[in-house]
């Protein structure tokens, strides 16, 4: 049996539990603000209270790898069953590892997120593409026997990002642009969207590029990094509808208190309706 496509099951989750995609970032100084200890029982606190809170309502949760992997062979196994709750409760998990490699180590990165037999095996994973679009075809390939996504690094909210991103390529597109039509290319016809993703800064003002790709659009830098749900359709346009916003520390800020971490994501959810509805 051919597995639902990942790009209809995010559809259909941002259009029942709202346009959000929220980030579970472990970083010492958040778990500090928790009253948790950064050590490995703070973290399996900080996770299993972030899941509870947000998996059954949320169309999206976001764990940063890194966060987990700091601590080792335990943080993973946290990880793991971070990833298996989630999924369970109904949230779509979007593995946030940037991975990015050639050959049979892109393959390795492929089945550690994207083999439905793998422990840490997430609805999606965000790549980087910048050894050239081809080198993640492995994962392009496992994500669409799985029915997973990929999220691909286009144009981040770092501002280091522009001096690789923004650079010309022979033919005089943007390398950026370049990425977002071998996207667009993959997503050719796919209903009601692709499951070939770009990461896009909702901090960036005009984007400057084609983003109509056909498929979701992760939008990072809402909250802490200063942007704000008014501010998705300046950038994405009229591609702003496929736009997935992601919140980590604007949402993460209100734990460990559940019912405000709820109030926190329902109130970024309601914000983005409302700032893409008339367009």
């Amino acid at each position: 049996m051919t597995p639902e496509p990942f790009g209809a099951r995010l559809r259909h989750a941002m259009d029942t539990r709202g346009p959000l995609c929220v980030g579970i970032d472990p970083h010492g100084s958040l778990l500090t603000a928790w009253g948790l200890n950064d050590d490995i029982g703070g973290l399996e606190r900080f996770t299993r209270t972030t899941v509870e809170a947000l998996a059954d309502r949320v169309a999206v949760l976001k764990p940063q790898s890194a966060f987990f992997e700091r601590f080792g062979s335990r943080g993973i196994a946290v990880l793991e069953k971070a990833v298996e709750e989630a999924r369970a409760a109904g949230a779509l998990v979007l593995m946030d590892a940037k991975r990015g490699d050639i050959g049979s180590t892109m393959g390795a990165y492929a089945a550690t997120y994207l083999d439905k037999d793998s422990p840490l095996f997430s609805d999606a994973v965000t790549l980087s593409p910048y050894l050239g679009f081809g080198s993640l075809r492995p994962a392009l390939d496992a994500a669409a026997v799985s029915g997973a996504g990929v999220f691909v690094l286009a144009l981040t909210s770092n501002p280091e990002g522009a001096e690789v991103q923004r650079s010309t390529t022979a033919d005089g597109r943007s390398l950026a642009q370049l990425m977002l039509d071998h996207m667009a290319a993959e997503n050719a016809g796919a209903e009601p969207l692709g499951s070939v993703g770009a990461v896009v800064g909702a901090t960036l003002g005009d984007a400057g590029v084609n983003l109509d790709i056909n498929g979701p659009l992760l939008a990072p830098g809402i909250g802490a990094q200063g942007a704000t749900p008014a501010d998705l359709p300046g950038v994405f346009g009229s591609a702003v509808g496929n736009v997935v916003p992601s919140v980590s520390r604007g949402v993460l800020r209100h734990g460990p208190d559940v019912a405000a971490l709820r109030e926190s994501a329902a109130r970024f959810a309601q914000e983005v309706r409302s700032a893409v509805a008339g367009v």
